[in-house]
Order: C-alpha cells, then structure tokens, then sequence
C-alpha cells in the first residue's frame, strides 16, 4: 500500500501517523488546506506540520493554497453546512487526484482523529471520491486516540489550534460569549 495522507495540522496528524506505523503503513503526509483561516493561522498550522514532519522522519508534501475568496465564494451560501459540502469535499478531491497523479494507491485523513468532525459524512465522502478517481480509502476510527494524541503534542511543544480552520469555526468557539456580551 501506498498512503498518501491528508494531514490538517500536527497535532491531530500525532496519533494517526503513529498508529498507522505501528500497523505497518508509512503514511506520506499530503497538507493542502485552503480552509484554514486567516493567513497567520494557515501559516502556523503549516510550519508546525513542517516541523513535526522532519522530527519524526515522515515524507511530507506540502501543497500551498491559501484561498480566502474562493473560500468565501463556495461556503457564503450555506454555512452551516460548509463541512460536508466544500471543505472535505475539496480536500480529499484534492487529496485524491494528487494520489493518482503520483502512484499512490490509497488515501485518509487526520481528520477522522477529530471528534469534533462530521465523522460519518467525512468517511461517505472520501469512500465516494476514491472510488472516483479509482484508488481505495483507508478507514481508520482514529477518534480512539484523540486525546492521547493531543497529550503527545502538548508534550512535544507543538502548536495547539483553538478551532478547527475555517473563520465560521473561530467565530463558533465565541458563540457563547458573543451571546453573554450581548446580554450585558
């Protein structure tokens, strides 16, 4: 097998890298994210990955696309389902063509780590897309290790991102704030 990963930062990439070589696979991490929002976010979760990378001796692609208006334009018209209908939809396409382009026969993604994900829509979309393009999805169930994994990186010093990407995500994780200031 030849697994390119889709990877959205080190932190969650910790306990999948991990528990994939200790099945055996030796993942190459694939970071394209034009979700992540804004730029000095998508910049540090990028570096920090380049970092982690090198530290433990994993291959490691770096696909540069910052795309704040592109972004905007697909999500704009509904945000509250902007997960399943543009994010891992354009990834794991993104994900899925550079595989094939590049003799890989199988992807995932560090994103079935996150309990905070729409983990069943997220796996329906990359089985669908894979077949698409004619290469196999490895599922994993990596939430198991979610906290595990974020302990190792907390250990290892690594940036530890307070949402999930996108500005919708940042503005979410203030919701009850937003909602306490109004009330004063």
């Amino acid at each position: 097998m030849k697994l390119l990963l889709h990877t959205c930062c080190a932190p969650c990439s910790v306990y999948c890298i991990d528990s994939l070589r200790e099945e055996g696979i030796e993942p190459t991490i694939y970071w394209y994210n034009p979700n992540i929002h804004p730029y000095i976010e998508y910049k540090t979760r990028r570096d920090t990955l380049k970092e982690y990378a090198k530290s433990i001796n994993v291959n490691a692609i770096f696909e540069e696309d910052y795309g704040l208006k592109e972004f905007c334009k697909n999500v704009s018209e509904d945000l509250e389902n902007r997960c399943a209908n543009y994010c891992y939809k354009v990834r794991l396409t993104q994900t899925a063509k550079y595989a094939v382009e590049n003799g890989y026969d199988t992807i995932s993604t560090t994103l079935l780590v996150s309990p905070y994900q729409k983990h069943e829509i997220l796996k329906e979309q990359a089985e669908k897309i894979a077949k698409e393009y004619g290469i196999k999805f490895l599922y994993r169930d990596f939430r198991i290790g979610f906290r595990e994994g974020q302990a190792k990186a907390r250990e290892l010093g690594l940036y530890m991102q307070k949402y999930c990407g996108c500005i919708f995500s940042e503005e979410d994780r203030y919701i009850k704030q937003i909602k306490k200031d109004k009330e004063v």
